[in-house]
């Protein structure tokens, strides 16, 4: 019975004769549906508070997101830096997207390292402040040594691994499969694509 059919009840004038087992029966479903109604009202404010506080909870993590700082740690070859330079400018240009670059700096003296023992170590120390690892995966990283202790040291170098993103330079034909299958997620040249990766992996 709907609430039309209840006020359908109510509004039989008194002194009319109609069957009264009729009509205790329809009193007795009116009443069985004015009772279920407001319970029926409250799971759908309780439902509607629910989506409201997943709305609230979302637009604050979104919110949070764009003011946080992300630690990054930018794994390149200085033999093709140009990309690494693109990806640095792609970056600095997100509007409400801050990061910290902990990426060896060209004239750092971790490239006069005189053993592996040495450049790995080096490298352990300035990744070990990042909370993602962002890779180009050009091709020519397959046979970059460093690349390679990058991601040797981003999977095994810490207590928890540090997270992988495999970008596909823009215009490249051919990528590393070796970056690929170490990578947690793998983008392609796109602002808000490598953002999104890093914002879900940080």
């Amino acid at each position: 019975m709907n609430l039309s059919q209840i006020y359908k009840v109510s509004e039989i004038p008194i002194g009319v004769k109609t069957d009264v087992r009729n009509h205790r029966a329809l009193w007795e479903k009116a009443n069985a549906t004015l009772k279920n109604t407001p319970s029926k009202c409250t799971n759908y404010l309780k439902t509607a508070d629910c989506v409201s506080a997943k709305i609230r909870s979302t637009l604050a993590k979104r919110k949070e997101s764009s003011l946080k700082t992300h630690h990054l740690f930018i794994s390149h070859s200085w033999s093709y830096s140009d990309a690494y330079e693109k990806l640095i400018d792609l970056l600095n240009s997100r509007i409400y997207f801050q990061f910290r670059n902990y990426s060896v700096p060209r004239d750092d003296p971790i490239h006069c390292a005189n053993t592996d023992m040495q450049l790995r170590q080096a490298i352990r120390n300035q990744m070990s402040y990042s909370s993602v690892v962002l890779i180009l995966a050009g091709v020519y990283a397959t046979y970059s040594k460093w690349i390679n202790i990058e991601i040797d040291l981003a999977e095994r170098g810490f207590r928890a691994p540090k997270p992988i993103i495999a970008i596909e330079p823009w215009g490249s034909e051919k990528t590393s499969v070796q970056v690929k299958q170490a990578a947690d997620r793998i983008v392609r040249w796109n602002t808000e694509s490598i953002v999104g990766a890093i914002r879900g992996l940080a």
